[in-house]
């Protein structure tokens, strides 16, 4: 049984952990900025295709206690390499570290990396070239206080680029941290989902897949295809059988809308490259004149947050009133706002009935919870 880590925005490790036990993956275990787990090395196929939430799948070759800079050499000299790649493939290493003693990672990845290529070169004859911008085969090693250990990269390019996305927006929200605050949200095909700050329309097509089915990665090659173990038709036969489990195209209760024109024709734009826009009502709109496309449902979105002065005394108005049309159109629905602004509760006047830490990229966020109940939805000091 093979070792995987599988890495996934901060915040988003317990869903992941969720999505790969229905992946029949064993050993699951939940850590900060990934997931454990075990399977036979074709699971990483399957997960590198199908997660929605993932950002790598990382195969654990190597590892063991450490102390000083001859030990990473030591623990990375050892393994076969030649038994995972040619030594035509290009490589490259990237090293993260957590309260490790060895204070230089530049010197850690060059130590590794001669390990490697000096291994490769004993039992071939031949030292594998490095490639810093698109290698073939990525190494990722990760160093705690204690322990090193090395993986093989199965990705290559992180798995929230899906191959879709034609236009971006100032600040773009990565696919699976989109996917990801959907599952935290609850939502699910048929209840009623509506981002009125859309975007770039990355929520709406996160959903738009999700409804029918679409495998994020079907439009896009991954690293494990450039390994020596790679079975070409176990992975057709995987596309296949992913691909035909794919639903219908036919609208679907998703909503979208801004007030940014240019917005709006970005969101367009991305919806019909993923091949989904029977499926998505989008509209140019400012969010304080919208109404309900349903009774009850989900608001899901990533309103805009001030940087400078000017930003933040704007928002510090636009704030209540987007409570207020929450509490007085929108009851019976419950609302999901990602941000980064930290202000956002006291001024949006509005119960918050969940809070979770979330990272998008670097940058800390809170996926704020409010529930729109007459009755119970305001409180005086926020």
């Amino acid at each position: 049984m093979e070792q995987f880590f599988a890495t996934c925005p901060r915040g988003l490790e317990m869903v992941l952990a969720e999505e790969l036990r229905a992946f029949n993956a064993q050993r699951v275990h939940a850590v900060g900025g990934g997931v454990l787990f075990s399977g036979d090395f074709f699971l990483c196929y399957r997960v590198n295709l199908e997660s929605r939430i993932a950002s790598r799948i990382l195969w654990r070759i190597t590892g063991g206690p450490y102390r000083h800079e001859q030990d990473i050499y030591r623990i990375a000299f050892a393994p076969r390499w030649t038994d995972w790649f040619e030594p035509t493939r290009t490589i490259r290493v990237d090293v993260s570290a957590i309260k490790s003693p060895l204070t230089s990672l530049n010197f850690i990845t060059l130590k590794i990396k001669d390990a490697v290529c000096d291994k490769v070169r004993l039992l071939s004859m031949r030292r594998p070239n490095v490639d810093t911008r698109a290698p073939d085969i990525p190494i990722q090693a990760h160093l705690t206080d204690r322990e090193f250990t090395v993986y093989l990269d199965t990705t290559g390019e992180p798995l929230f680029k899906r191959g879709l996305r034609k236009r971006t927006g100032e600040a773009p929200l990565r696919e699976n941290l989109a996917a990801g605050i959907l599952r935290l949200a609850g939502w699910h095909p048929g209840i009623p989902l509506l981002d009125p700050m859309c975007g770039s329309g990355t929520i709406l097509v996160e959903a738009a897949l999700i409804a029918l089915n679409i495998a994020p990665g079907l439009g896009r090659q991954f690293a494990f295809e450039k390994l020596a173990n790679f079975d070409a038709q176990r992975w057709r036969e995987l596309r296949r059988k992913t691909a035909a489990r794919q639903k219908p195209k036919k609208l679907q209760a998703i909503y979208g809308s801004d007030i940014d024109s240019a917005a709006v024709k970005a969101a367009r734009a991305n919806i019909a490259a993923a091949r989904v826009a029977e499926c998505v009502t989008l509209q140019c709109a400012n969010v304080l004149d919208i109404t309900p496309p349903a009774s009850e449902g989900i608001i899901l979105s990533n309103p805009p947050y001030g940087v400078r002065l000017g930003e933040q005394q704007v928002l510090a108005e636009f704030y209540p009133r987007l409570g207020d049309l929450f509490k007085k159109q929108f009851t019976g629905w419950r609302v999901f706002l990602l941000s980064a602004d930290m202000r956002l509760p006291k001024l949006i006047h509005l119960a918050v009935s969940r809070r979770v830490p979330i990272f998008n990229g670097a940058l800390e966020c809170r996926l704020f919870e409010y529930r729109m109940v007459a009755g119970r939805m305001t409180r005086e000091n926020a």
